[in-house]
């Protein structure tokens, strides 16, 4: 993936800052720890989709925000050495979360889904946390094997296969085996999720 890195925790800081709100107070709306909120800000935690989508409801704000988009064009076209990527391997000393992705639709304006391709890598003895957030997702293979977890059903699925999900459901999705994974994401981010 092209190197155009995002600063996620300086974007979210920010936001917080400008909404006036404590990290005691985005905790609780959004349902993720203070620690990893910190985390988060301090760039020694790179958070995963879900909680990007979660920060955004809480500031009122896209998920394109947290990507420096600017959201304004009727259409997008993400070339493949213009994909804006955020890393969830952290800085050292950090956490690394087993992933990286980068936004396949930054620019789209008044859109409702959020397009990603991901990587996801094999992460040896990590305890990934389930995500829940308000949506759908879908999600497709493209190399590699990719273990999913939904609530209390686990499954692998393999290049060329593809689950769709309620988001609500607590879920996680890791690389399976020893290579790495490529899959396409899209998020569903409902009618309530949308700031125009």
């Amino acid at each position: 993936m092209p190197n155009k890195n995002v600063k996620i925790g300086e974007i979210a800081k920010s936001l917080r800052t400008k909404k006036n709100m404590t990290i005691e107070e985005v905790s609780r709306e959004s349902g993720i720890s203070e620690s990893i909120i910190s985390g988060i800000e301090e760039e020694s935690v790179s958070p995963p989709l879900g909680h990007i989508i979660s920060l955004a409801k809480v500031f009122q704000v896209t998920v394109g925000e947290f990507f420096g988009d600017s959201a304004d064009s009727p259409f997008c076209i993400v070339r493949s050495d213009d994909r804006k990527a955020v890393s969830r391997f952290s800085s050292a000393g950090g956490s690394s979360g087993g992933y990286s992705y980068a936004s396949l639709g930054h620019q789209k304006q008044n859109r409702q889904m959020e397009p990603f391709l991901v990587t996801l890598t094999p992460a040896q003895n990590l305890q990934l946390e389930s995500n829940q957030h308000v949506g759908e997702e879908f999600i497709f293979v493209l190399e590699g094997e990719v273990k999913v977890r939904l609530a209390d059903h686990t499954d692998t699925l393999y290049p060329g296969d593809s689950i769709y999900y309620d988001s609500t459901l607590p879920h996680v999705l890791s690389c399976h085996g020893d290579a790495p994974a490529t899959i396409v994401a899209v998020i569903y981010a409902k009618k309530e999720m949308l700031i125009f």
